[in-house]
């Protein structure tokens, strides 16, 4: 079970050694990266240092149990901590997503549903933030495209963590599983008759990667600038602030108007395109893509949905694992804890059946 244990130690020590080094924090980005995986590391080695000990502890106590029947007791005692520590160590050691101690992008788009669809965008970009907020996050909009009735065609943020946040409690690892088609039945504001319609809208998690950490050749490049535009075309500025860039050898497109400059909305732009890079390239790497990876849609079809939002029934459905609850509300007003606990349990058990 243990096999891969070695080179994290060795590993381990490397970054110790490294983090001790005045000169890596010239470089915070580079200090921040070792930083993190240092602090996911940091975990295994202290479980690992348990095993070991309560091992040889109960190594010792069993051979004494045979002259002194006192220490059958401690042996017992010892044999369970132990049992929970070798529990400890195979969660820690499972395969995982070595995006899962990053920052995030979330993309929300409208899809069916018109108005509806944009409405229910908003109302989806409400709940991260809320969701973000509880855990001490920040919220960036990087882009967004509203409508006339406040609600998103599209809007792309960035959750961010503090410098202090847990490894295991960062905003990718947490939000992965929240990409793919979400889909709301209710009575919409433009209904008049009060029936129940259903639409959808696509959210996409994607991994904030350092400019570092992809890169991008400027002649593979296209950059366009145009006029800002807020809801109904009206002008947002006056000048051609906003860019499109598009990436030629994969025909990604990303834009951002929402900074007042052609500069800033470059970088922005330029943010999203990295995440949306490394995400095609864990995708075209199907060998080491997880299947959190894998599962988010790139369309807006409701058959392809992985979550029902019926305000008739106050219901929230994950059909991916069979989770219903009946607070629609509180999960909408950020109480989304639950959801993905219950993501996160479905992914490690589905990890620990793969390595047997």
């Amino acid at each position: 079970m243990f096999e891969a244990v070695e080179p994290l130690l060795a590993e381990f020590a490397q970054l110790e050694g490294q983090l001790a080094d005045p000169a890596t924090h010239s470089d915070l980005t580079k200090a921040r990266r070792i930083g993190r995986r240092y602090a996911e590391l940091t975990p295994i080695v202290k479980a690992l240092d348990a095993h070991r000990r309560l091992t040889d502890d109960l190594q010792a106590a069993t051979e004494l149990a045979e002259v002194d029947a006192a220490f059958a007791a401690e042996a017992e005692t010892l044999s369970a901590e132990l049992g929970e520590v070798t529990e400890l160590l195979t969660r820690l050691l499972a395969p995982r997503d070595p995006n899962d101690s990053a920052d995030c992008l979330i993309e929300i788009k409208s899809g069916e549903g018109g108005e509806e669809s944009a409405l229910f965008a908003g109302d989806l970009l409400r709940m991260y933030t809320r969701y973000a907020e509880t855990r001490g996050w920040k919220i960036e909009v990087l882009d967004s495209q509203e409508t006339d009735l406040g609600g998103f065609k599209s809007v792309t943020v960035a959750v961010k963590a503090t410098s202090q946040a847990d490894p295991d409690n960062m905003p990718y690892g947490v939000l992965k599983f929240e990409g793919g088609v979400h889909r709301v039945q209710r009575v919409p504001v433009t209904e008049s008759q009060g029936r129940v319609h259903t639409s959808a809208a696509g959210v996409l998690v994607m991994p904030e990667v350092e400019a570092t950490e992809v890169e991008i050749n400027d002649d593979d490049l296209r950059v366009d600038v145009y006029r800002s535009s807020g809801p109904g075309g009206q002008g947002v500025n006056t000048t051609d602030s906003a860019v499109r860039i598009t990436h030629l050898p994969t025909g990604i497109v990303v834009s951002c108007q929402n900074e007042r400059s052609q500069l800033q909305n470059k970088e922005q732009a330029l943010r999203m395109l990295r995440a949306r890079l490394t995400a095609r390239a864990e995708e075209e790497a199907a060998d080491a893509a997880s299947a959190a990876r894998r599962s988010q849609v790139r369309t807006v079809d409701r058959s392809e949905r992985i979550r029902t939002y019926n305000y008739p029934e106050n219901r929230i459905a994950d059909h991916r694992i069979g989770y219903k609850a009946y607070n629609l509300d509180q999960v909408l007003a950020g109480n989304l804890q639950a959801v993905i606990d219950a993501l996160q349990a479905a992914d490690l058990a589905e990890r620990l059946a793969a390595i047997g």
